[in-house]
C-alpha cells in the first residue's frame, strides 16, 4: 500500500483491547477517559487479512490492531497494541509475539491441547527484508512505497492498512426503553464520514452471549416490546467516500431493555402531528423547556422542587428517550428549546435530529458560563439560514447603542442596574428564508430570569429583547435586500417565567407595558419609575393564555408562549395541551410519563400571502 505525504500525518485516539472474549474490556485511558469496545472482523474467504495502524503528526503513539484466527489452535481474537513510533520494529514484534504466545498458552491449557513450540511474528518485504528489524515504524512510514510490507503471524499474512476510517468514540444510552427510539451517542469518526458508515443492532439475553440476533440496521433503532430483558449491541463499520471500510467497533448496552413506562400523554398529542406540513408557507413551531439535568439532578430538586417524583424518573438517562421521542413525533419545522444541557445538545439532540430522516440543523446558545442554554433547530429542507445571533443580555445592556435610551432611564438606580446586568439571560435569533418563496422568518428564543421578586427584571429583559429584535429585522431588510417588510415575520418563543397577568404578555399582545404596572414595583429597592415599554409588532399568542404550561406541586401556571406576528402569519391550529388530570396523575410533573416540568407548545402557522 502506498502512502502520500498527507497520509503520514495521522490522528490518534483511544482504543480498547478485548481480553477474555469480545465482551470483556481492557480500557486505555486518555484525558477524555473515553471507552471503546472494538471487534474487527476478517474479510471474505481467500482475501488477505488486515492489520490496522494509526498515528498522528502531533503524537508518537502508534495503534496496531488485527484479528488472529486459527481454527487448529481454536483461536479467534482481536489483538490491540499501543506502542511508540520511535520504538524499534523488532521490539514491537517481540511484544506482539509474547502477547499471542500468552493467549495461546491459556487457550491450549483450557482446551487441553499442545501449543505450538514457537510463534513466528515478522514483517515481510522483498525490498526491506534485511533491514526491517533495524527500523522504527517512524522510519518505515517515511519510505516512498511500503505497499509490499506485510505482517506474518504463524501462517497468516496481513496487509498493512494505514490510517483507515476509524471510530474513536462510541457510547450507548444507559437506559433503553421499549417503544422508544434508541441510538449511539458521541459517535466520533476519524478518516471517514458517517454517511459512508454502516450500523447494525443485535440483541442477546446476556452481554457475554456468543449468539446475537440481528434486530435492526442504521444508527437509530425503534426498540420493540419483544426486546425487553435483552441487551442491545450496536456495531458500526466506519467508511469513507473512497470506499474504504475501517475496523468494526461494537458497544453493548450496560443494562437490559426496560419495559415501556406505559402510555405517555405526548403520544396522544402526536395524533395531531402524524406528518410534516406540506405547503411551503406552512410552519410548525415547537417551544419546549426540557428541564436541564443541571437542575433536575440537584439535591434541592430531589428534596424540594420535585420531591413527589421518584429519583429514577429525574435521571437524565431516563428522561432523554422520552423528550427526544416526544420532539421527533411532533414533525415540526422549527424547534425552540430551553434548559438544554450542552452535552445533551452535542451528543443526543444533534445525534438524532441532524441525521436522516429528520435532517435538522441545530444552533446552541449557552447562558454565559452556564452548562445549559437555549437552542434552535430548523429543518434544512424547508429553510436557508441567513443569519444567527446570540445576545447575552446582561453584559450587553450597558454597551449596545440600540439599548441606550432605555438603559439611561434605569441605570440611575444602582441596585437595579447591577442586578439586571449581572444576569446570564440569553436571547437567540435565527433569520430563515423559506425555500421556494420570497418569505423570511426571524425566530427568537429565550429563557428569562426567574426569581419571585423579579417581575421588573423580566419585563425589562423583554423590553431590551424586543429592541434587539426590531433592530435585527431592520438590519435584515437592508443586508439581504428583502423587498418589503411584509415578507419577513417574527416568531418569538420561550420560557418567559411570566404569567399572563404580568406585563410581558401585555407588551407582546397589546404592544404596550405602561408605567402603572405592578411589575415595576416587584422589588421596592429596585422599583422602576418613569419607564414605559412599547414594541411595534402586532403579536398574538398561539395558545392564548392557557391555565398551565408548567405544573409542579410548588407552582402551576402559564410561563411558556409561542408569540407570532399576527399580521404576517395565520394561525392554523395548536396541538391540545395535556389535561390537568393528566398533569396531576402522579401529583405533578416531571413523572414517569412526563420528562419535564414544562409541556411542549406546538403551533401550526401559515405565512399570509397578502400580508399588509
Amino acid at each position: 500500500m502506498g502512502f502520500t505525504k498527507g497520509a503520514k500525518s495521522l490522528a490518534v485516539s483511544l482504543v480498547k483491547n478485548v481480553v477474555g472474549n469480545s465482551q470483556r474490556l481492557l480500557e486505555y485511558k486518555t484525558q477524555t477517559r473515553v471507552s471503546l469496545l472494538s471487534r474487527f472482523h476478517s474479510t471474505c474467504a481467500g482475501k488477505m487479512e488486515k492489520v490496522y495502524l494509526r498515528n498522528a503528526s502531533d503524537s508518537q503513539e502508534l495503534d496496531i490492531v488485527f484479528r488472529f484466527v486459527n481454527a487448529n489452535l481454536k483461536m479467534n481474537r482481536e489483538f490491540n497494541f499501543r506502542r511508540q513510533m520511535t520504538e524499534p520494529i523488532q521490539a514491537i514484534l517481540a511484544r506482539i509475539q509474547s502477547n499471542i504466545q500468552g493467549r495461546l498458552a491459556k487457550s491450549c491449557k483450557k482446551s487441553k491441547t499442545k501449543p505450538p513450540a514457537e510463534i513466528n511474528v515478522k514483517l515481510l518485504s522483498d525490498e526491506y527484508d534485511d533491514k526491517l528489524n533495524e527500523l522504527t515504524f517512524a522510519d518505515l512510514f517515511t519510505r516512498e512505497d511500503v505497499s509490499n510490507v506485510k505482517l506474518q503471524v504463524l501462517d497468516t499474512v496481513y496487509d498493512l492498512v494505514f490510517n483507515p476510517p476509524w471510530i474513536s468514540a462510541l457510547k450507548l444510552p444507559s437506559c433503553v426503553l421499549a417503544g422508544f427510539v434508541t441510538y449511539p451517542t458521541n459517535v466520533q469518526i476519524q478518516f471517514g464520514e458517517r454517511q459512508f458508515s454502516k450500523g447494525v443492532w443485535s440483541k442477546a439475553k446476556s452481554p457475554t452471549d456468543d449468539d446475537w440476533e440481528v434486530c435492526g440496521e442504521g444508527f437509530q433503532y425503534l426498540v420493540a416490546p419483544a426486546d425487553v430483558g435483552y441487551h442491545l449491541k450496536f456495531e458500526i463499520t466506519p467508511g469513507n467516500a473512497q470506499g474504504m471500510a475501517g475496523p468494526v467497533v461494537e458497544k453493548i448496552s450496560s443494562s437490559a431493555v426496560q419495559e415501556s413506562p406505559g402510555f405517555c400523554p405526548f403520544q396522544d398529542r402526536h395524533r395531531h402531528t402524524p406528518n410534516f406540513l406540506g405547503e411551503p408557507n406552512e410552519i410548525r413551531v415547537v417551544s419546549y423547556n426540557l428541564l436541564a439535568d443541571l437542575y433536575a439532578s440537584s439535591d434541592y430538586a430531589g428534596s424540594t422542587l420535585f420531591s413527589y417524583c421518584p429519583a429514577k424518573y429525574l435521571q437524565i438517562d431516563y428522561r432523554k428517550p422520552l423528550f427526544i421521542n416526544e420532539i421527533i413525533g411532533y414533525n415540526s419545522d422549527i424547534l425552540c428549546l430551553q434548559e438544554v444541557d450542552q452535552r445533551i445538545f452535542d451528543f443526543d439532540l444533534k445525534e438524532i435530529l441532524e441525521q436522516p430522516p429528520y435532517n435538522y440543523r441545530g444552533i446552541m446558545a449557552p447562558k454565559g458560563k452556564c452548562a445549559e442554554g437555549v437552542a434552535i433547530f430548523y429543518r434544512n429542507s424547508r429553510f436557508d439560514l441567513l443569519d444567527t445571533q446570540v445576545l447575552h443580555l446582561g453584559s450587553n445592556i450597558p454597551v449596545l447603542p440600540v439599548f441606550e435610551s432605555l438603559w439611561n432611564k434605569i441605570k440611575v438606580n444602582a441596585q437595579l442596574a447591577e442586578r439586571i446586568c449581572d444576569r446570564s439571560t440569553t436571547l437567540q435569533t435565527c433569520l430563515l428564508r423559506i425555500k421556494g418563496t420570497d418569505n423570511y422568518v426571524l425566530v427568537a428564543n429565550t429563557h428569562l430570569y426567574f426569581h419571585p421578586d423579579a417581575d421588573h427584571i423580566r419585563l425589562l429583559q423583554m423590553g431590551f429583547s424586543m429592541l434587539f429584535v426590531e433592530h435585527s429585522i431592520s438590519k435584515a431588510l437592508k443586508d439581504f435586500n428583502i423587498s418589503s417588510p411584509t415578507n419577513i415575520g417574527l416568531i418569538f418563543c420561550g420560557d418567559f417565567n411570566s404569567v399572563p397577568e404580568c406585563g410581558i404578555y401585555k407588551l407582546m399582545t397589546q404592544q404596550l407595558a405602561d408605567n402603572s404596572l405592578e411589575d415595576w414595583r416587584s422589588n421596592a429597592e429596585q422599583a422602576v419609575s418613569n419607564v414605559e415599554l412599547s414594541q411595534p409588532f402586532k403579536m398574538g399568542s398561539a395558545y392564548g393564555a392557557p391555565a398551565y404550561t408548567h405544573y409542579t406541586t410548588l407552582f402551576s401556571g402559564c410561563l411558556d408562549y409561542v408569540f407570532y406576528q399576527s399580521d404576517r402569519f395565520e394561525m392554523l391550529k395548536v396541538v391540545p395541551l395535556p389535561t390537568e388530570e393528566e398533569l396531576k396523575a402522579n401529583s405533578a410533573i416531571p413523572s414517569a410519563v412526563f420528562p419535564s416540568d414544562h409541556v411542549a407548545l406546538v403551533a401550526d402557522l401559515k405565512f399570509k400571502s397578502n400580508a399588509p
